[in-house]
């Protein structure tokens, strides 16, 4: 069995402890799927906090400076706060090659080979044993749902899935979602499944335990939640009856339903009062259009068009009122286990501020996410399926006013905007991260543009 390494016993108390691991961090961290930073180099890295959270194992925060420039929402902070857990061992079992981070040189780990700890089963396995039995290491704390119990023993899994999160499933039991960019309070993928699971709202799984920081500031790290072991993502599902030649409007209907009322207990959970103000909505997705325009050159042409869905805003329906939003929805984030849909992932887009994801917000929001995430399931076949993604956006909207009382379609300004505001984000993301995919949202940028439909 490869042998733990022996850490030095004033670890946590080292005055430099990143020279010797700032020079493999530095190369590493820009490769991880979830790194925010890969358009910036990374000018500095920091240590925030280091805690050895079991032997052989070392929880840190590290601060990664990066140069400036224009991003949606506003000027860049100085940089980023990620949560590691780092395996430490002088000889790694081979099954961990591809979380190999490197070996230290010198300083006290020096001769010591360095990984990423979630991919180790035997730390998984310790970490599910520290959130059973709630207490604290250093500055983390680990709580629990006294009410549930969960089991020892379970066999863990690191899920391989693009997401910019780190997720662990247990048995099929559990699922730890570990959070990679951590920002200054409550996470709201601990706060809304838990406020919906007090609202009896069943299509939320709520949250069983948890594991937070309070040094250098106050923060959720990771939410372990029920595993739905047999459902299906809605992406999947959508991509399936695309292949299959098959109509998808019963199920996007019922996931309407579904979106209305999570929508309904949100605003019963955090009740927020008045309406949205158009006027600044307005203003910041034009400061977002201008920024993202800035990145990617392909975007400038469809300014001018794009600015009139926002500048419509300050004349248009107030639509309903603002409140608390899943901030992220799109096929990706819907389950359906049998007949029933189930919403997850209430962290929002996690490249926006905190602070703003805890805001309230239009419910339209949510429903434009949806509805452009029918057009990039539709756009992944050739030919593309424009009837198939029309059909199953009205079925949605139909869904979703039969349950809230209200019909997104007669908002068209307000639908119009968010579309909008969605594309823009969505040219962004994909301009960064997925070059090939940049064709669809800006098919949708085109159409929002010159025919605002």
């Amino acid at each position: 069995m490869p042998k733990t390494a022996s850490l030095p016993p004033d670890l946590p108390r080292l005055a430099e402890p990143m020279e010797s691991l700032g020079g493999l961090l530095r190369e590493w961290l820009p490769r991880q799927r979830w790194f925010a930073g890969k358009d910036r180099p990374v000018t500095e890295l920091g240590l925030l906090s280091m805690t050895e959270l079991f032997p052989g194992c070392l929880h840190l925060l590290v601060h990664a400076g990066h140069t400036g420039v224009p991003s949606p929402g506003g000027a860049l902070p100085a940089g980023d706060c990620y949560q590691l857990l780092l395996g430490v061992r002088e000889h790694p079992a081979p099954r961990l090659g591809r979380a190999l981070i490197g070996r230290v040189q010198d300083g006290p780990l020096a001769g010591l080979t360095v990984y990423d700890a979630l991919h180790d089963p035997r730390s998984a396995q310790l970490l599910l044993d520290r959130l059973r039995h709630p207490g604290s290491a250093g500055p983390l704390r680990f709580d629990c749902d006294p009410d549930h119990r969960v089991p020892a023993g379970l066999v863990p899994r690191l899920l391989d899935a693009e997401q910019s999160n780190s997720s662990l499933v247990y048995g099929d039991e559990y699922i730890l979602k570990v959070f990679r960019r951590i920002q200054p309070g409550v996470n709201p993928d601990l706060e809304v499944p838990g406020a919906l699971a007090r609202q009896g709202c069943h299509r939320v799984p709520a949250p069983v335990a948890w594991f937070q920081t309070d040094h250098p500031f106050k923060a959720t790290l990771g939410v372990l939640q029920p595993y739905l072991r047999d459902a299906s993502d809605g992406w999947t599902l959508g991509l399936h009856a695309l292949a299959a030649g098959d109509d998808f409007t019963v199920q996007a209907r019922a996931l309407g339903a579904a979106t209305a009322e999570v929508h309904l207990a949100l605003a019963s959970a955090f009740p927020v009062g008045g309406p949205g103000e158009n006027g600044q909505t307005a203003a910041a997705m034009t400061e977002r259009l201008d920024a993202a325009a800035h990145c990617v050159p392909a975007l400038r042409p469809f300014v001018p068009g794009l600015r009139t869905a926002f500048a419509a805003l300050t004349s248009c329906d107030p639509g309903p009122p603002a409140q608390r939003i899943h901030g992220d929805l799109h096929l990706g984030q819907v389950l359906r286990a049998g007949r029933e849909w189930f919403v997850i992932d209430f962290e929002g887009e996690p490249s926006r501020p905190l602070s703003e994801r805890r805001s309230a917000h239009s419910p339209v929001r949510d429903i434009a996410g949806m509805l452009r995430s029918f057009d990039y399931a539709a756009r992944q076949r050739r030919p593309w399926r424009p009837e198939w993604a029309r059909r199953c956006r009205e079925a949605y909207c139909a869904g979703y006013a039969g349950r809230a009382g209200w019909d997104p379609r007669k908002k068209h300004g307000l639908l119009r905007a968010y579309e909008t505001d969605r594309a823009v984000y969505e040219v962004l993301y994909e301009a960064r991260h997925r070059p090939d995919w940049l064709p669809v949202p800006m098919a949708a940028i085109e159409r929002l543009a010159v025919r605002g439909d």
